[in-house]
Parts: C-alpha cells; structure tokens; sequence
C-alpha cells in the first residue's frame, strides 16, 4: 500500500512545487517591472537638472500616433548632439553628458525615449527600425531648428536607428558614433526563448522593458535586411566603438561596417580590449574624447 502511494504523494509534491515556482516567477516579474525599469520621471530628471545646474528642458510631441519623450540641454547656436539608446534603456543612459561642462560650452545635446522605453510608450515597442527613425527624426527637423554639424551618438540597437535615420535624411546628418552597433542581419546573440516570450500567454508576465528589447529583437534581423540597399546614402564620417570581447553583437560587424560604408568619408574602427558589449560607462572618457574628436573631423570637413 505505501509503494502504491508514493508516486501519487510525489506528484502532489512535485505540482506544489510547479505551481509555486510559477507564481513566484509572476509576482518577482511584477516587482523588478515596478522598480527596475531604467528610466526617470519627469521630476526625477527636473530635480537631476536642479541639483547639476543645468538649464534643461523635457518635451513631447506626438509623430504617427505615438507620444515621444525628449530632452533638451544647451545653447541653441552650438552645434548638435543627438543621444539614441539602445535595449533596454532610455534617455536616463546619457544623463552624465548634461552634466559635463565642456559639452555644456560645446554642444546643444537631445536625447529621446524610443518608442516602448522611458516615457515614450513604455512597453508598447515599435518592431520597425524605420518607422522608429521616422518617429525620431522631428527632433531634428520639425520641432526646432538645429545648428549643423548634427552629430548622432547611439548604442547597441540605436545605433540602427542612428544609421536609418542618415540614410532616409542625408540632409540632417553630419557625423555617426556608433557604440557597440548592430549593423549586419543575424551577426548578434539570439537566445532560445526570444520567440516563447512573445507568445500572449507568457508575454504579459514580462516586465515590460523586456518586451520591448525582445519585440525589437525579433524583428530586427529583418529590418536591418531591409537597410541593405540604403548603406550607400551614408556619406558622413562614422566612428565604430566596440568591446573587444563583445558577445552579445558580434564584432563581425566591423567587417560589413568597412564594406557597407562604401561613400562614407572617414570609418575609424575601434576595439576595446578585453571588454564586453556594454563600454558605455567604463569606456564614457574614451567616448567623449571620440565625441570631440567627431566635431572636429565634420568642422574640418
């Protein structure tokens, strides 16, 4: 009789066990998407201006349906840096820049919420690379009249928008940084439950920064396909920075940058040494130095 019972009180332990573990996981997903969302309130960024000193502004405009969150810093008559970050993230990635006092005497700088992060829609993505670019550009055109050089910096996935955005408007771009750029279809990490996680039934359980980096993941292969034939309208000088041991956007993309950039004036390709896909913050002296160093390439030119 105990041998017949066993198995029974096994598998009653066993769905315990199940049941709680999926319950855990639900409740712990709603708690980090409460307090671990990469992003800061309008106050939050009000009160970082206050505390820094710094003559800031946050806006919105409204572009194809969707409310876009973007921020504002510096003198109109400098020339213009344009901040787009990657995945998951927001405008709060580049926060350090708005304190810093030379790019405050150098440069009017922006930086935008994409659509689905920050401010801007947060958890409800735009899977399109271009209708992102599309969204983005009346930062640039539209909503204020920006001195030239315009100078895009952007990480990781931005760094696609960055690229889009030179190439449906050559007109309002002068130079790209591109830190850890996703460029070439397929040449990134992609993981095993990307596709399970947007399945409805999961999706919903997600904290919702992560269903926008993993909407944009699933589609982003086949909009960087669809940038293939526009690589020629880059004619600006480009700045490629990328961790040496970067895992997660294979550095392969080096090598199709070098033979994609065909018409642009200067591609200056640096590796870090020894470091991963995020150099953003340990690499951020470097980067300004480049930052400057870009300036003075598309003043020159």
């Amino acid at each position: 009789m105990k041998n017949k019972k066993a198995p029974a009180r096994l598998l009653r332990i066993s769905l315990r066990i199940l049941v709680f573990s999926i319950l855990f996981f639900i409740l712990s997903s709603f708690v980090f998407d409460q307090f671990v969302q990469f992003r800061m309130s309008d106050k939050e960024i009000f009160s970082f201006f206050s505390q820094n000193k710094v003559k800031g502004e946050v806006r919105y405009y409204n572009k194809n349906g969707r409310k876009i969150r973007y921020l504002s810093v510096g003198d109109d008559s400098l020339p213009t840096l344009l901040f787009i970050h990657g995945s998951p993230s927001s405008t709060s990635f580049f926060m350090e820049y708005f304190k810093d006092s030379l790019f405050l005497h150098t440069f009017k700088m922006y930086a935008v919420d994409r659509p689905g992060y920050g401010s801007s829609g947060f958890g409800k993505p735009e899977p399109s690379i271009e209708k992102q670019a599309d969204i983005i550009q009346p930062i640039l055109e539209e909503l204020n009249k920006v001195r030239h050089p315009v100078i895009l910096v952007a990480a990781s996935y931005g760094s696609s928008i960055a690229c889009r955005l030179a190439m449906d408007n050559p007109q309002l771009v002068n130079g790209l940084i591109l830190i850890g750029p996703s460029l070439a279809p397929g040449e990134e990490k992609t993981y095993w439950f990307t596709p399970v996680i947007e399945n409805p039934l999961i999706n919903w359980t997600i904290p919702r920064m992560f269903q926008s980096a993993n909407t944009e993941k699933i589609h982003h292969r086949e909009g960087l396909c669809e940038m293939l034939p526009l690589w020629k309208n880059i004619r600006v000088p480009v700045m490629y920075l990328q961790g040496a041991q970067d895992k997660l956007i294979y550095t392969s993309n080096a090598a199709f940058a070098k033979k994609q950039l065909i018409n642009a004036p200067c591609l200056d390709i640096h590796f870090f040494e020894g470091l991963p896909h995020f150099i953003e913050f340990r690499e951020r002296p470097a980067i300004r130095q480049k930052i400057l160093e870009m300036l003075d390439l598309v003043n020159a030119g």
